[in-house]
């Protein structure tokens, strides 16, 4: 498989796919998801959903940025059907967002009717833009500088309008940022247990995690290779191990 770009989007399609994720990152890494978040990506597409990736650029107008990257989505489906390398229509979609992307998916499933069999959200923050964006906080001693919607109005959004039913929420244990907890009270009480939490070892770049290929050194398998590939499993528990929450999520009778 390889990574196309269609409408804006990034796109891994596998043979015969079986559901559909959409993918939005982090506000700071956004702009290249099939880059920063490859490796995550690759395996959901491995376990034969196909991957829409988009791009965007943070501003403090969440609320329209949800709306363009739900068009780009939108287009992008339309182009991968109208070219037949996506064939079945009526694919389950997922939404599936790291940080910000977890906030844009919440306002799309608040401000417009879109079918979604759920959502993963990991590691959602709902900072004030003082407390997210550096400077800001200077700024906003002279002039107002504030996230559209507010963290007030965000959860209420979610709170009253909300209409995905089924959620998996992924925290980590190291992340100081994280506000996954008060989004899963919220949550809980709309779609009582049809939401799951998972906590996670890790902090709140595991997502981006790159798992790099350690070859075994010449023909015969050592002690110090037999050494490398240890230290490569401790230093990528955390990324497989949300590996397997997210696919398990996504289908809990595959083998992941």
């Amino acid at each position: 498989m390889d990574w196309l770009e269609i409408s804006d989007n990034w796109v891994l399609i596998p043979p015969q796919p079986k559901g559909i994720v959409h993918f939005l990152g982090g506000a700071f890494v956004a702009s290249a998801p099939h880059l920063t978040y490859r490796w995550l990506l690759e395996q959901v597409a491995r376990q034969g959903y196909a991957v829409v990736a988009t791009p965007f650029v943070n501003t403090l107008d969440h609320g329209t940025i949800a709306r363009d990257v739900l068009w780009t989505f939108e287009d992008g489906l339309e182009d991968l059907f109208a070219t037949r390398r996506l064939k079945r229509r009526g694919l389950p979609i997922y939404g599936m967002g790291h940080s910000m992307g977890c906030k844009l998916h919440l306002l799309i499933g608040s401000l417009y009717s879109v079918r979604r069999a759920g959502n993963i959200l990991i590691s959602f923050n709902n900072y004030a833009a003082r407390q997210s964006i550096p400077l800001v906080e200077q700024l906003s001693s002279v002039m107002p500088v504030e996230f559209t919607p507010t963290p007030d109005e965000m959860n209420r959004l979610i709170r009253d309008r909300y209409q995905v039913r089924r959620n998996l929420l992924v925290r980590f244990s190291k992340d100081t940022i994280d506000q996954t907890a008060g989004l899963h009270r919220i949550l809980d009480r709309r779609f009582p247990g049809l939401v799951t939490l998972q906590q996670l070892g890790g902090d709140h770049q595991t997502p981006l995690g790159q798992d790099m290929s350690w070859p075994v050194v010449g023909e015969v398998f050592t002690p110090i290779d037999a050494l490398s590939q240890w230290l490569k499993q401790e230093m990528y528990r955390d990324l497989y191990r949300l590996k397997r929450e997210v696919l398990q999520w996504l289908n809990p009778l595959a083998p992941v």
